[in-house]
């Protein structure tokens, strides 16, 4: 049996991924029209309706605006596209600008500190429980950027705003595969492994605006110590 079998993708599924990825190769950039619906429909070997129905899906995300009696345009994405654009992104990350992840890290520095204080404030108890085992976290990339990512989507859980928990779902395979590469730095396992402690003593006290200052510091290391790796990668290729 071929272990590396996978079933065929739907042709749905297909085609979005087809056109996601011509629009993030250039092939057609913000600003072209796509071929006419007849000639694209032959070009991804998916039937009309088939097309039809990813065009209104990308439209809905934001990546086309399509013109009835007029060809279908490709969306500047950056100023015009929504979160499932963010998850598209995230998706073919080989195709993505070179500051994408620190600016990443910058939506993140702004939204961290802010649920981190919420979800102290609002359910302490369920940071506390979480925060309590990770003296027991092995030392490992897998394992920090695991333990990193289950402690940030339950921040944003016990933050109560459902749309914090949203916008980190919208790159969360992107953030395991960047975590990995973080965390694989010694030196960034023990900056975690001290803001771990140092928001748990946070929440034990209900201290809502320690667990914000404190997230808000480990958030700008993050982004010197990820800036520090990038430029390590790039000197050594």
């Amino acid at each position: 049996m071929n272990n590396n079998w996978a079933p065929p993708k739907r042709p749905t599924v297909y085609a979005e991924e087809a056109l996601i990825e011509a629009v993030l190769n250039g092939k057609y950039p913000p600003g072209s029209t796509l071929p006419g619906e007849r000639d694209l429909a032959v070009q991804l070997g998916v039937t009309r309706p088939t097309l039809r129905e990813v065009l209104q899906r990308l439209a809905r995300d934001g990546w086309l605006t399509i013109r009835h009696g007029k060809p279908t345009v490709v969306n500047d994405y950056w100023r015009e596209g929504g979160l499932n654009v963010l998850s598209g992104l995230v998706r073919y990350n080989r195709e993505l600008p070179v500051d994408f992840v620190p600016n990443l890290l910058e939506v993140r520095l702004a939204m961290a500190p802010a649920y981190a204080r919420a979800a102290v404030e609002r359910s302490a108890p369920a940071v506390v429980e979480l925060l309590a085992a990770h003296a027991d976290l092995p030392d490992t990339s897998e394992a920090f950027a695991s333990y990193d990512w289950e402690l940030h989507h339950t921040l944003t859980l016990a933050s109560r705003n459902p749309v914090y928990t949203l916008m980190l779902n919208g790159f969360g395979s992107f953030y395991a595969r960047m975590a990995r590469l973080y965390f694989s730095n010694p030196g960034a396992r023990a900056v975690s492994r001290r803001y771990y402690q140092n928001l748990l003593d946070a929440a034990r006290r209900h201290d809502g605006i320690e667990a914000e200052r404190i997230t808000r510091a480990v958030m700008f290391e993050s982004i010197s110590l990820w800036k520090a790796a990038e430029a390590q990668m790039g000197g050594a290729e």
